[in-house]
């Protein structure tokens, strides 16, 4: 289940962007957003937990540390129908240092291991953790084992490795995602020393030819950015990396007619505006000629009032012709 998946991104991988992914791959696991368990025990849970059941498998990301607030919401998460339960150690945010969980779980490898326990206690699903290679300036490989080590004691048997370090002081979220050095080899150290253990590797993967590459070390690959950016790679992924050729990838023109039958969907069913769906597409004609000027048509926001099929038509007056003649609807050359 973890040979590829799309990361968690705050902000981008709602169920919408999940609905649109889902329709460029079959295989692929998805994952939501980080959801606090405050959120969950004193908000609206309903709403938080809501997703398309096109999305399976799909995994629910929490933001925690309370072993008993953790085990509440796993169990939540299992009866809304999610196929994972993942707890975030990886975000570097000073918001979830405040919040005491994200990558300064990573400190507490028992308060983890607790927590890891407490929902595989009360769940039949997956519970999974996702972390760094370490905090701050603690490059020790010894760290990174030593967590995974003292978290797979909770019964915890899946790890996603950022192989990132997470600075909690002095960097933003974006710098944390571009500052400190990837180092891979540490993630397929892990591999190594826990053969048992289900091991997937993120941090900076952009090309089909990288994932092969990991692949080749770990069990599985978990893309971010790149896939959000540039979400025709995922096209190929089903029959590159699961053997199955059997479903025929879908055209840019039919992604982008299904996304729009999705919108009038929402809208009717939730009352969700059609913009905030196609934000999450902006990148599907990223690198073919037009491509431009039809993110502008579908980002223009003096277009809102009007029904997503006349902003379809608008925007396909700058597509089509010339990507027409890309018969592989490969991107165009630069050369």
């Amino acid at each position: 289940m973890w040979r590829l998946s799309v990361a968690p991104m705050m902000g981008w991988t709602d169920r919408h962007c999940r609905y649109f992914h889902r329709l460029l791959t079959r295989h692929t696991l998805l994952y939501t957003e980080m959801v606090t368990t405050g959120a969950l025990i004193h908000g609206n849970a309903a709403q938080h937990l809501f997703f398309n059941e096109e999305e399976h498998p799909v995994a629910l990301q929490l933001g925690g540390s309370e072993p008993a607030d953790l085990a509440v919401c796993a169990k939540l998460g299992q009866e809304r129908g999610y196929d994972e339960i993942n707890l975030n150690c990886g975000c570097p945010s000073e918001r979830v240092l405040r919040g005491a969980f994200g990558a300064c779980l990573m400190g507490e490898a028992e308060l983890v291991r607790d927590g890891v326990k407490a929902m595989v206690d009360v769940v039949d699903i997956p519970v999974t953790v996702k972390h760094r290679i370490g905090i701050d300036k603690v490059e020790s490989y010894d760290f990174v084992r030593d967590f995974v080590g003292t978290v797979a004691e909770g019964g915890c048997k899946v790890f996603l490795v950022h192989a990132r370090n997470a600075w909690l002081k002095g960097l933003s979220p974006k710098e944390n995602r571009e500052i400190p050095p990837l180092r891979y080899e540490l993630a397929y150290r892990l591999k190594n020393d826990f053969p048992d253990l289900t091991i997937s590797v993120n941090g900076g993967i952009t090309t089909d030819e990288q994932i092969a590459t990991h692949l080749e070390h770990l069990d599985g690959a978990m893309i971010g950015r790149e896939a959000y950016h540039n979400p025709w790679l995922m096209s190929g992924w089903d029959a590159k990396f699961y053997g199955d050729h059997a479903r025929p990838v879908m055209k840019r023109e039919a992604v982008e007619l299904a996304m729009i039958e999705y919108m009038e969907r929402a809208h009717a069913e939730d009352g969700v505006n059609w913009y905030s769906i196609a934000s999450h597409m902006l990148g599907l004609r990223h690198g073919l000629h037009g491509a431009r000027k039809w993110r502008q048509v579908w980002s223009d926001h003096r277009l809102k009032p009007l029904p997503p099929r006349e902003v379809w038509a608008m925007a396909q007056a700058h597509v089509g012709h010339r990507d027409a003649e890309v018969a592989t609807d490969a991107p165009v050359s630069t050369h």
